[in-house]
């Protein structure tokens, strides 16, 4: 292993797979270690199957001990690692490197122990995140983070990319939901990080740190999370407008007025459509609708609902629907989450976006989308997290089509440039992975990258953690004319190579 001064990146020598599996035979059993082409397919991708490579070796360990000898193994030898959860991701992020061997954490999921009493639930690394709440329940308990692709993601994933989900507005992202974490660093070493059953812990604020990491710091192994009441009582309101601006507008009214819901969403006409076919969760025509989730006590249901009714009939809301049945509500956020697998089943090929903008630019962004949109000559559809800002454009493409899929990258550079100059950024939820590296360099400068690096040397100084992932290169950032990466001199002489 080196580091290439020119490329500004870790090399890795090639080593010998055979004599590696023959030495991880004294760690693991034979049908832990994944060797042969057709076993290894499955690996070459998370849920961002545009970016492939085929793995060396992969291994399914179930013991932690097992998980810190091959890491120790493999940074005795300079032999990159990728872990990787259930492979949702859809940003690249557990992509095999050429040279590497991928570590599979799904094993790894078991729910150790829910304790009512302190309200959390130490879970290992593979647990799903829907399996939390489903097995707090009878607690009258539940785990607040849910993404859409909740019902099979994994905690450690979730970990990875500081996931969110539709009720992150008004209960916080992963991040504001894990009390402590033990991780597996670099050295092989077990670290145990935050306060546990604690709310707070002495010294720097390394759980926070690790949130959003994308497996370049540490790999997870263990994750104690809160764990909430569930809400006596909670309704849904659907509404449509027969403009996307109206309904950025109702949105940014409800939050100014004081009212936090517990989810509030939008959807355009191409998504509602497709969801409908999908689903048939009832929902009417129109170019864009909002649902919003209040929750609490039912008294301070009804006074809410009453301002927040106002509201979206101020701004030209056309319908108006309550949920009358916990079972109504459900299914309109089943199919909520169901967008995305509806739009595949109208248009198989699409590519996913993930940008984040001030929730009073809601509507020019959405305005730019559409022209961006007919400039390319392909269709946009459009769902997201409305509360916090949280776009998630569904550019729809012909993989049949010579150059279509250059085209929808193109495209969806320009909407994620467009949401960093409205004072933005261009991830929320699913992470820079192997695909928004470059965007990195637009959204931050050469002082930031700089400590992102000091970070990642700090913790992994051979660079074997998942490389090549989230943090570009400064001369890469150079490469592609990003002006603000050279505006002065790096202020450590030790980082010039960088």
């Amino acid at each position: 292993m080196a580091f290439d001064t020119q490329a500004g990146t870790f090399s890795f020598a090639d080593w010998d797979r055979d004599a590696l599996r023959r030495d991880l035979t004294d760690l693991l059993p034979e049908s832990a270690i994944l060797h042969r082409d057709s076993e290894l397919t499955p690996y070459e991708c998370d849920g961002l199957s545009s970016l492939r490579q085929r793995p060396r070796l992969v291994l399914l360990p179930d013991r932690v001990e097992q998980v810190q000898a091959i890491v120790r193994l493999c940074r005795e030898r300079g032999i990159p690692l990728v872990a990787r959860g259930a492979g949702t991701g859809i940003t690249g992020g557990a992509k095999p490197d050429r040279h590497s061997v991928l570590l599979s954490l799904a094993r790894f999921n078991r729910i150790r122990r829910i304790d009512p009493m302190q309200r959390i639930a130490v879970v290992e690394p593979g647990v799903r995140n829907l399996a939390v709440s489903e097995a707090a329940a009878e607690h009258g308990l539940f785990y607040a983070p849910d993404p859409s692709s909740q019902i099979a993601c994994s905690i450690g994933g979730n970990v990875a990319e500081n996931s969110g989900g539709v009720h992150c507005l008004k209960y916080g992202l992963t991040v504001h939901n894990v009390l402590g974490l033990k991780i597996i660093d670099a050295d092989g070493d077990l670290i145990e990080i935050g306060g546990g059953e604690c709310l707070d812990t002495p010294g720097y604020d390394l759980l926070a740190l690790l949130h959003g990491s994308e497996g370049l710091l540490g790999i997870v192994i263990e994750a104690t999370l809160r764990l909430l009441p569930t809400p006596p009582a909670a309704q849904v309101v659907l509404a449509t407008f027969e403009r996307m601006a109206d309904a950025g507008q109702a949105v940014s009214d409800i939050i100014a007025s004081g009212i936090i819901p517990a989810g509030l969403e939008m959807m355009d006409r191409y998504t509602l459509q497709a969801v409908e076919r999908h689903q048939q969760a009832g929902y009417p025509e129109a170019d864009a609708m909002l649902l919003c989730e209040l929750d609490g006590l039912s008294e301070e249901i009804e006074q809410q609902m009453a301002q927040v009714l106002a509201l979206l009939e101020r701004n030209g809301a056309g319908f108006i629907r309550r949920s009358q049945t916990d079972s109504e509500r459900e299914r309109y956020w089943q199919a909520r989450k169901a967008a995305f697998p509806a739009v595949s089943a109208v248009q198989p090929d699409f590519y996913l976006l993930d940008g984040t903008v001030p929730r009073r630019e809601l509507p020019a962004v959405l305005e730019r989308i559409g022209e961006l949109s007919r400039a390319y000559g392909l269709a946009v559809a459009n769902v997201f997290h409305a509360g916090d800002g949280n776009l998630h454009p569904i550019i729809l493409y012909d993989a049949n089509r010579e150059g279509d899929y250059d085209k929808a990258e193109a495209l969806g550079a320009d909407i994620l440039a467009e949401c960093i100059d409205r004072g933005g950024v261009f991830t929320g939820e699913h992470g820079v992975g192997s695909e928004k590296t470059d965007s990195m360099c637009r959204q931050f400068g050469r002082g930031e990258l700089a400590q992102f690096h000091r970070i990642k040397g700090a913790l992994d100084p051979e660079g074997i953690l998942n490389p090549g992932k989230a943090i570009p290169t400064l001369h890469r950032c150079a490469e592609l004319g990003a002006m603000h990466v050279h505006q002065g001199r790096m202020p450590h002489p030790e980082l010039d190579r960088f």
